[in-house]
């Protein structure tokens, strides 16, 4: 059954809705409330506490909200930041509070460059729920999925959206649709039903999958760092990772990953031997007297996707796709949610500049979005497609030439904390990728690093929990040899 809901008789108040209730939808609908009325359309119930929803599996792995996404959340969403830590989340400071071993050599540890908000990635989307949700101004039609556009070429009206209970079809008027639905967007199909011509798309995949499991932190480890180990992507062997991140309720979430040739198993006996087995045992060496406390959770979701909605000629009027139905980058990089954030406030920019109403306000910003992926997408891409077995196309030759720049330039970020200060400006998304091609920048990498390589990491292991480590491991080996 069809119903349409029409707006009030007379005059009425702008009206906007948002597709998608996860991050980037309701950072889209708070920016949104300061010029309409918005309804949120989500499949799912959204949980009233820090849980896991269904429409988000990708949760359960490693999250880091880097500085300068968390930055501009805070400006969209004052006190937002405190919301989290009030709630277990940690700020954790750059390079002090980070353990990584690079493609270059480990890291040091230097005093407070940029930081990461360290928790699980559904304390991070609770937090915004709660503080969205407050405002008077936004619905949520729960339990509902849209099913296309209404409109035409020329002038998005509203959105289908189907009763997932009932089956019942109904349809919502707005002056503006925003579609946040993420990586299974059915945008590209709508706009081709309208008459649009059809979407480029670009694809990277390495072939990466994702093993997440949480630990119990042992006693004494309070204010632990981030551990990371990086693989080599110079290296023609596939890409290993382990990455440990302390999150709320005195827990370490550590994922594991793998490309093409080299992924982890969903097998609990396997996840240590894996972690043993990355460049540096460091991360498998904390764990060996850590308590699990799930199971291992597996994905490959992991392509690189970008929709060149910037490309297409002709754009509708009161149509945007912004974050993940954009663009989904390897969650290695920790992108996805800063980006997202910095398209919200692109999207505040342009509403508050052109107005709800202005007719090229939905072009204007479907092009600042696309500018938006660029850098991103050059990060991730520029290093997935060098892995063994990677699908897609190779890289342009400017990208290709300054490969040993960028190898040069973590090489000196290790000893220089000159360079690393622009390195992490980058990485966190809080200065564009030029920062690291500045004449001071340059000059530095030119020279090389100033201190030496660290010969093991910037980090007191207790001994003890080394050599149980390294004891279980080894009953294992002769356990496999006998």
């Amino acid at each position: 059954m069809n119903r349409r809901v029409p707006r009030a008789s007379g005059a009425h108040a702008p009206t906007a809705v948002v597709l998608g209730g996860g991050l980037t939808g309701m950072l889209a609908a708070a920016v949104l409330a300061a010029h309409a009325e918005v309804q949120i359309v989500e499949r799912d119930l959204l949980p009233t506490a820090p849980a896991p929803r269904k429409g988000l599996p990708q949760a359960q792995h490693a999250h880091l909200l880097w500085s300068g996404g968390a930055r501009t959340i805070e400006s969209l969403l004052p006190g937002i930041t405190q919301r989290w830590l009030a709630a277990g989340a940690r700020r954790i400071p750059l390079p002090t509070g980070l353990v990584s071993l690079t493609a270059a050599g480990w890291l040091r540890r230097w005093p407070e460059m940029q930081y990461l908000i360290a928790c699980s990635r559904d304390l991070l989307d609770w937090g915004v729920r709660q503080q969205v949700l407050a405002h008077p101004g936004i619905r949520v039609l729960s339990g509902s999925e849209p099913v296309g556009l209404s409109g035409s070429a020329g002038r998005v009206t509203g959105v289908h959206v189907r009763d997932n209970a009932t089956g019942d079809v109904r349809q919502l008027d707005a002056d503006l649709v925003l579609d946040a639905t993420g990586r299974g967007s059915a945008a590209t199909a709508w706009l081709a039903a309208l008459g649009l011509s059809p979407v480029p798309e670009e694809h990277v995949d390495s072939g990466l999958a994702y093993a997440t499991r949480v630990f119990q932190a042992p006693a004494g480890t309070a204010h632990w760092p981030v551990v990371n180990v990086q693989s080599d992507a110079r290296v023609p062997v596939p890409g290993r990772t382990a990455t440990l991140v302390p999150i709320e309720d005195a827990r370490w979430l550590v994922t594991l990953s793998g490309t093409r040739g080299g992924q982890p198993s969903r097998e609990a006996d396997a996840f240590l031997p894996f972690a043993r087995n990355v460049r540096h045992p460091i991360v498998a060496d904390l764990l060996a007297d850590a308590e699990p406390l799930t199971d291992v959770r597996l994905s490959r979701s992991t392509v690189n996707r970008r929709r060149r909605f910037d490309l297409l000629r002709t754009w509708p009027r009161g149509f945007v796709v912004l974050g993940d139905a954009v663009a989904t980058y390897n969650p290695l990089y920790g992108q996805g949610m800063s980006v997202a954030a910095q398209e919200a406030a692109a999207l505040r920019d342009a509403l508050n500049r052109y107005g709800l109403a202005a007719p090229d306000l939905a072009r204007r910003l479907q092009r600042t979005v696309g500018r938006l992926t660029q850098a991103p997408w050059a990060m991730a891409t520029g290093q997935d497609i060098l892995y063994p077995g990677a699908i897609g196309p190779q890289p342009p030759a400017a990208t290709r030439l300054l490969r040993g720049y960028t190898d040069r330039l973590l090489k000196t970020a290790t000893g220089d904390p000159a360079v690393t200060r622009a390195l992490l400006d980058v990485m966190t998304l809080s200065a564009p990728l030029q920062r690291l091609l500045r004449p001071d920048v340059a000059a530095r990498v030119l020279l090389g690093p100033v201190q030496p390589p660290l010969a093991k990491p910037p980090l007191n292991l207790p001994a003890q929990r080394v050599a149980s480590s390294r004891s279980r491991q080894s009953a294992t080996d002769d356990g496999a040899r006998s």
